[in-house]
Parts: C-alpha cells; structure tokens; sequence
C-alpha cells in the first residue's frame, strides 16, 4: 500500500519541488507578459462558474426535491443528462449554432436584411462563453448534493417555518439553503476544480488560462521547467479552494437529520407550475438537448463521406486505452482498500487518502508531473546505454502509452478506490472473520466472498474510470505518442480546424458512451458517492 500511495504521489510532488527550482528566463518572460492574464482569467471564471452552477443547481434542487409540478418526475433525473457533455464538446457546438456564419445569425441578417457591423450580437469565443457554457455541464454537481440535502432535512423545521407565516421563497432563504449549506459548499467546490481544470473550453475561446498556459508553455516554446512551475501555481489554486471552503465554515456547526419522513412538497398550480416546467426545460434543453440534436445533425449530414475504417480505427484506440486504463484503476483500488480492510491503521488511511488526491488535480499539471520523470529516466538510460554500449535507446517511456496509462491511473485511481472501498465498507467483518476460522487466508477471502459480493461495485468502478478516460483532453493531449489519437483528441483537432460539422461523430459517440455513468446514477440512491470521487468525503467532513 505504502509503496503504491507513494508512486501514484511522484508526480504531484515534482510539480510542487519544481517552485525550490531556479527559475528560467522563460519564466521571467511570462512574468512580464501573461502570468497577470492567467491568474486574473482563472479567478473570474471561478467565480462565474461558482455563481453559475450555484443558481442553476440551487434552483434546480428546489424545484425537483421541494416542489411538485407537471413533469417533476421526468426532470429529477434529466436534469443530470449534461454531465455526459464534456466542456469542450459543449463549447464546439455552441460556437457552430451562435457564431458569425452559424445559423442563427445567418438567419437574422437574412430576415432583416442585416449586414456586418449592422447589428450587435454576444460574444461566444469569449470569458463569458467559456463561464456559460462551463455553468451547463458542471450545475449537475452542485444539483445532485443539494438535492439530497433538501430531501433529508426535517419535515418539523420546514413546517415550522410555514407555521410562522415564512412562505416558501423566505422558508428556502432562511430555512432550507442555510442548513443545506454543506451539501451548496461541496458541490461549488467540486465544480469549480472541474473548472480549473478545463482546457479544451478556454484554449479553443482564447480564454489565457493557467491550463492553456501550461499547454502553450510546453509545446510553444519547449521550456518544461517553466511548465511544471506554471503547473505549481495552479494546483495552488487548488489548495487555497480548499482553504478558503473549510475557513468559510469554521465557526459552524451541521448535523445530519436522523427523521425518515420527507418534506411535503410545495404545489405548484397555474402559471406558477408553467414557470416552474419552463425552467427546469430550458436547463435541460441549453446544457443537453440543444447541443446533442445539433451533433446529431452535422453527424447524420458527414456520415456518408465518413472514412469508417479511420472511425473505428479511433475507436478501438480509445476503447482500448481506456480498457487498460480502468483496469489498473481497479487492481490498484482492490489493493489500496482491502489492504486498509486488513491493517485499519492511521498509516494505511493515509496512504489511501495520498492515493486518492489525483483528481483534485488537473489533468495538465498530471500530465506535466509525469512527462518530467519519464523524459529524466529515459535520458539516464539513454546515457548509460551511449557510454557502455554506443546504442541510443532514444525514449523508452516518455512518449509512449505507459507513460498515458500511468497519469490516467494518478488522475482517476480515486474514482474506482471510492466505488471499491464503498462496496467494501457493506460487507460485514463479521463475514472475514467467519471465513479466516475456516482457514481461509487474506487472498482467498477476496478471491471467494468480496469479489463475488463486490460485482456490483467492480463493474461501477470500471465503468466510470472508463468514460472519464475516453472524455480525457489535455492529458492525452501532452502524452500521447505520435500518431496516436483518441476520439476526444480528434474532435479537439477538428474543432481547432474551424472543422465543426466533422468534429460531431467522435464528440457525439463520446457523448453516447457518457451518458452510461449518469443513467447508473439515476438508478441509485446512493448516487451522492458516485457522482465524483470526492463527494462523499466531502460532505463528510462538512457534518463533523
């Protein structure tokens, strides 16, 4: 376990020795230039983002979970359909619908006769693109623990409230959000690291953020120390989230309510219901519906000049690295949590926890803490090899699907070791101990009882793991070997081309196969843990 917390910590903590380094003349010219732009971009689309998904997901919540209006059943799962559209596909498709030459303008300037500069219209590939089309596929987090939080709180309080003549708008500001507030805080916390570690959003609008620095930095001007310090400051960011949502609370205090009833749910009649209906409509409409018939449309039209052999040819590149991927995620969460299972010591907890710190990171400061130590082993071996053999080895591990698969296990080993460690925790020791008096020993009481008892859970780990490998962007993109594509890279190349209507087949089977983890939420109650490695810890220590 030790061993294992200890590899998967490497790359996070050569990004942050990275700030005891000197620094380059790189980084002094960034400095000068762009490092103002990043930090001052970064903060203000976290705090769109924040605001954004905070609206959206609170409203959400107390539609579906406090009220009943036509279509409620419908929407309490619809409304988690846009975590199935990454970022970046999301941003593709707004842009070919509301830019200059997409249909919408085209259409105003052919009814009113408009020309250019005839007319004002937003924006798309802009901060504020990149903050709304960010807000349409994070709210899901912030709607799911909230929602929860609203349907376990106390029927007597809410009632009490209303008793008292508070109607249901101050009974939702002075009652209900303030003791959901930890469910609110882990949920904008968790959007706003997804937001931090954007990148095919903000690069393909022009946004200057930390993680299109990073990217540009490396490729552009080929200065990897400059990068990993870049990346340093980033996760700072990360860390200071963290800080700030813990001192926020500091002085409060949460209890989880132990009442089974649930609240009475407020009727909605009249234009109130249509308001209500309208609503939750337009959320589902803008951050799924809209921009997946709009794929489907410029799919179905490339479909017959589509080079089918090339197709499969990326989704079998895909499918497959996300296969190992998931896999090593799973084996390696099998062996972080029993080994806690069986030795439930501090270290072990730790050594855990260590392990499970990577999806709090972003993908390009991954990708950078990786790309560091392959590239100086590959070069002692290629020294080595120069000096007492005249053979050049050339680059054995950077540059190659090792190095891809190792930073995918570092960014979602989490995932598959909170589903396993989940599963683990419902099976009673009593069950070990009753297998170990009949001279079972550790490996056989995992391979016999856990295993079979843990299908449901295996197959939950390797499922997630596997759609987040596919949507993977800018860690592929860093990492991958020559000649070698995904269906996320293909579509960020054709996008990046202005090619849009070609960019809709890959972006849409990613699409489709992302839609598989939100429909196995949908269909669990416990879906708090499932929707992000983080959630559950999170609302944990919110309630001690």
């Amino acid at each position: 376990m030790l061993l294992t917390a200890a590899i998967i910590a490497i790359p996070v903590l050569i990004i942050v020795a990275s700030l005891l380094q000197n620094y380059s003349p790189v980084w002094e010219h960034l400095l000068d230039t762009v490092l103002r732009d990043y930090v001052l971009n970064s903060l203000l689309l976290m705090l769109g983002v924040g605001s954004g998904t905070l609206v959206l997901g609170v409203s959400a919540a107390w539609l579906t979970a406090m009220c009943e209006f036509p279509g409620r059943r419908v929407f309490n799962w619809a409304l988690l359909l846009p975590m199935a559209m990454p970022a970046y596909i999301i941003a593709y498709t707004y842009t070919g619908m509301l830019d200059f030459s997409g249909p919408i303008q085209s259409a105003l300037r052919s009814h009113f006769d408009w020309g250019f500069g005839d007319y004002y219209f937003p924006e798309i590939r802009s901060l504020g693109g990149a903050i709304c089309m960010l807000s349409l596929v994070l709210y899901p987090y912030v709607y799911l623990l909230v929602r929860v939080a609203f349907s376990e709180q106390s029927t007597a309080v809410l009632e009490a409230s209303r008793s008292l003549g508070k109607g249901p708008w101050k009974t939702l500001f002075l009652v209900a959000l303030p003791m959901a507030r930890p469910a609110i805080a882990a949920g904008v916390s968790l959007a706003l690291m997804e937001a931090l570690a954007d990148f095919g959003t903000v690069d393909y609008f022009g946004v200057s953020t930390f993680t299109t620095g990073i990217f540009r930095t490396w490729y552009g001007l080929g200065e990897l120390r400059a990068a990993a310090q870049l990346a340093a400051f980033l996760l700072l960011f990360v860390f200071i989230l963290f800080v700030l949502e813990q001192y926020s609370r500091r002085r409060m205090r949460f209890h989880h309510n132990s009442v089974q009833q649930k609240p009475t749910r407020i009727m909605l009649k009249g234009w109130r219901a249509g308001c209500a209906f309208l609503l939750a409509l337009t959320i589902v409409t803008a951050g799924f519906l809209l921009p997946a018939l709009q794929l489907a449309s410029w799919a179905s039209e490339r479909l017959a000049s589509t080079d089918v052999s090339g197709f499969m040819t990326l989704v079998t590149s895909s499918f497959t690295l996300a296969a190992i991927a998931s896999t090593c995620c799973l084996v390696l969460a099998l062996i972080l949590a029993y080994g806690k299972r069986l030795h439930p010591g501090p270290l072990e907890r730790q050594a855990a926890r260590v392990s499970s710190m990577g999806y709090a990171v972003p993908g390009t400061v991954i990708a950078v803490g990786v790309l560091i130590p392959f590239a100086w082993m590959d070069n002692r071996v290629d020294a080595l090899m120069r000096e007492h053999f005249n053979i050049s080895t050339g680059l054995v591990l950077s540059g190659t699907l090792a190095a891809l698969v190792f930073a995918y296990v570092v960014r979602f080993l989490s995932v598959s070791l909170q589903t396993v460690d989940s599963g683990l925790a419902r099976i009673r020791p009593s069950i070990d101990e009753s297998a170990r008096s009949l001279g079972k020993g550790p490996l056989q009481v995992l391979q016999h009882i856990h295993l079979p008892m843990l299908r449901g859970s295996v197959a939950t780990a390797l499922l997630l793991v596997f759609v987040d490998v596919l949507k993977e962007l800018p860690t592929t993109l860093i990492l991958r070997p020559f000649n070698f594509n995904t269906l996320a890279v293909r579509a960020y190349e054709l996008a990046s081309d202005e090619r849009l209507a070609d960019a809709a087949l890959p972006a849409l089977a990613i699409v489709l196969i992302g839609l598989l983890p939100v429909t196995l939420m949908t269909r669990t109650s416990s879906a708090t843990a499932a929707i992000h490695p983080r959630a559950k810890q999170l609302n944990k220590d919110h309630h001690e």
